[in-house]
């Protein structure tokens, strides 16, 4: 369960950077608050820090429940893949939006392999 919590702060530490790079960019290009639309460069990385958001109320409770029943290594090793997933995703979308396919397709799979695992553990139990 160590590595589970590691990767869980490690994912926390990635959305802490990505919320500081959105409002880094509110500040650099003057999207004044509470406007959402503005330079380009500030929408993009506001969209990751909020696809990433929405993403996380699926990872970190299912990464939980994988590992506590079904198997911790799992679940590390999917939030592992979700966090190079969300960096893959974070550095495409910002070169690049249509190019961020394959960074949420990483993220996309760990999280079904958690849901999955998590939801055959819990049956299992019962």
């Amino acid at each position: 369960m160590t590595y589970v919590a590691l990767i869980t702060l490690l994912i926390l530490a990635q959305y802490f950077f990505f919320v500081m790079q959105a409002g880094f960019a509110r500040g650099k290009d003057t999207v004044v608050a509470p406007a959402t639309t503005g330079d380009e460069m500030y929408e993009r990385k506001s969209r990751v820090q909020m696809n990433t958001l929405e993403q996380l109320i699926i990872t970190l409770p299912a990464m939980w429940i994988c590992a506590q029943y079904f198997r911790a290594d799992v679940a590390a090793i999917m939030g592992l893949a979700f966090l190079i997933g969300r960096f893959l995703y974070s550095y495409l979308y910002i070169k690049n939006p249509k190019s961020r396919a394959p960074g949420f397709v990483i993220g996309f799979f760990a999280n079904i392999i958690l849901v999955g695992t998590g939801l055959y553990g819990v049956i299992s139990s019962l």
